[in-house]
């Protein structure tokens, strides 16, 4: 999971930069993600220690379900343009959704690390 962690950390601080720039560095708010990327990354670091390895893990389960709750708003306009619609900021919304799946996905992946950490006794 460090390694997974690290990673997220890496590809939310491009998506942040690459959204950011790619704007036409318009808004901060575009760095959003690469905010979250170094605090994912800091807590890959901190699961580097064995004994704050768990609490690391779960600190980052924490932050990709606030990442979740707080990019999940670009959903509906993925939509809308699928269905054709002019949406104001398409870059907010491709990036919002990416951020949404990454975080996802990593939660995903950090429960079922949890349940077999439970099933083998580590916990």
């Amino acid at each position: 999971m460090k390694n997974l962690t690290l990673s997220l950390g890496i590809l939310l601080i491009i998506l942040g930069l690459a959204s950011y720039f790619g704007t036409g560095q318009e808004s901060v708010t575009a760095l959003i993600p690469s905010f979250f990327g170094l605090v994912f990354i800091g807590f890959g670091v901190l699961a580097g220690v064995e004994k704050l390895k768990k609490h690391a893990m779960h600190g980052a389960a924490g932050l990709a379900l606030l990442g979740i709750l707080g990019s999940a708003r670009g959903i509906p306009g993925l939509f809308e343009i699928f269905g054709g619609a002019d949406v104001e900021r398409p870059l907010a919304i491709y990036a919002q959704t990416a951020m949404f799946l990454m975080c996802l996905v990593f939660l995903f992946k950090a429960v079922q690390s949890f349940r077999a950490a439970r099933k083998a006794g580590e916990v």
